[in-house]
């Protein structure tokens, strides 16, 4: 059976952290790992997440450095990076595994996004279909990837902004398009609704532009934050 790693980066969570750990308990009831990493919490997320995992380990600062080391420990034969405020499916690993036998070595899911603006329906809607065109996958998707060929790829580039675009493109250029699972990931919109959804829409699209012209990922990070 092939068997799944979750991998969820966390970094002052305490809010939104159990719910997402509750959500993997069946799949770690299935044989799945579930690996946390902590990038120096100060609200007890790694308290809270502990019991609910597999491995719980403490990285240096940043997501890309913290799923690169959720991938080191891991030992599924199919990595999935999973942000702290998304709900995976409830028919995840048959998808990802339906995906597999088909060829796929690499993919991510749809997403919804959660929160009261109705325009966010909108914008993953945009984001699902950017995908498709593209070929490049968000984390906000749930990248999964066969943990061969992301450790043959190089992980995940180290840099403060824009490290899932760079994966993309590297699983890409390997192994070709991602698939696009129609099964849904369920993310927070609490950055759009904090920020106003056309602001951080305009926003997000100004540094993947700038990002796609060779800007550099730490100033973007700045302007991001």
């Amino acid at each position: 059976m092939m068997r799944l790693t979750i991998v969820v980066p966390v970094l002052d969570e305490a809010a939104a952290v159990a719910a997402t750990m509750a959500a993997l308990q069946p799949l770690r009831a299935q044989g799945h790992e579930v690996v946390v990493v902590d990038g120096g919490s100060r609200d007890g997320t790694l308290g809270i997440a502990r019991p609910l995992a597999d491995r719980a380990l403490v990285a240096p600062r940043g997501r890309a450095a913290q799923m690169n080391a959720g991938a080191r420990a891991a030992t599924g034969d199919v990595l999935v990076f999973l942000h702290a405020d998304t709900l995976l499916p409830a028919g995840a690993a048959a998808a990802v595994a339906g995906a597999v036998a088909g060829g796929a070595r690499w993919g991510r899911f749809d997403v919804t996004i959660s929160g009261r603006p109705r325009v966010l329906r909108v914008v993953a809607a945009m984001m699902n279909l950017r995908s498709r065109l593209t070929g490049i996958a968000t984390g906000d998707q749930a990248i999964f990837v066969e943990r061969a060929l992301f450790e043959a790829a190089g992980g995940f580039a180290e840099i403060p902004l824009m490290e899932d675009i760079a994966l993309s493109k590297a699983l890409k250029r390997r192994s070709g398009r991602p698939a696009c699972l129609r099964e849904r990931v369920t993310t927070s919109g609490r950055r759009w609704e904090t920020h106003g959804p056309w602001r951080t829409i305009v926003t997000m699209w100004r540094l993947r532009l700038s990002y796609a012209l060779g800007a550099d990922p730490a100033r973007l990070a700045r302007r991001y934050r």
